[in-house]
């Protein structure tokens, strides 16, 4: 039985918003998983022994997942980072594109899939690969998912109420953990 083919080409469907230029200016809000979400990063451990003080116990893969992560208004100008947090099998970030508002010259050929640079998909493209780089450098393991997710912020109060899910997603990983395992319904 053959899968229903995406745009008569794929066998995937875009995860991408249809007909949105990911290039813009704007807010995107990204997670970003490991390789069959392998904890990589390191455990959740509760200081305090209250899950209100949960954090990451970071392992050296998250370390240089951070620094990565801090790197990226240096190779892309354009981008502001605003939350983030490092998980032990994935990442969630926000990330503030800010363009100007000048007219791009014409091209004298037409590109189907848009200009492949200075758009989100570059931007998450070269942090994975710095961070795959960096951890193959010093002789680590690790792996990401092919793939990320997005969606694109589209006011203040959805900024908000994200940038409060990341703040407390360490907290939330026992909650998480066990939904997932289907111990908790």
């Amino acid at each position: 039985m053959e899968a229903d083919k995406f745009d008569d080409q794929f066998r995937i469907a875009s995860a991408r918003w249809a007909g949105y230029d990911y290039g813009q200016s704007g807010m995107y809000f990204v997670t970003i998983c490991t390789q069959n979400r392998t904890r990589y990063f390191g455990e959740i451990i509760l200081p305090t022994g209250d899950w209100n003080s949960a954090e990451l116990h970071p392992s050296p893969q998250a370390q240089i997942v951070q620094a990565c992560w801090l790197q990226i208004p240096a190779r892309f100008p354009f981008v502001s980072l605003d939350a983030f947090v490092v998980m032990p099998d994935h990442i969630h970030g926000l990330l503030l594109f800010d363009k100007p508002d000048e007219q791009t010259p014409p091209l004298n050929y037409q590109n189907a899939f848009g200009p492949q640079c200075e758009n989100l998909a570059a931007v998450i493209r070269g942090f994975k690969s710095g961070v795959s780089a960096l951890v193959k450098q010093n002789g680590m393991v690790f792996g990401w998912q092919s793939r990320y997710h997005d969606r694109v912020v589209r006011n203040d109060g959805e900024l908000k109420k994200i940038q409060q899910y990341i703040a407390n997603n360490p907290a939330r990983w026992k909650h998480e953990q066990f939904s997932e395992e289907g111990l908790f319904r």
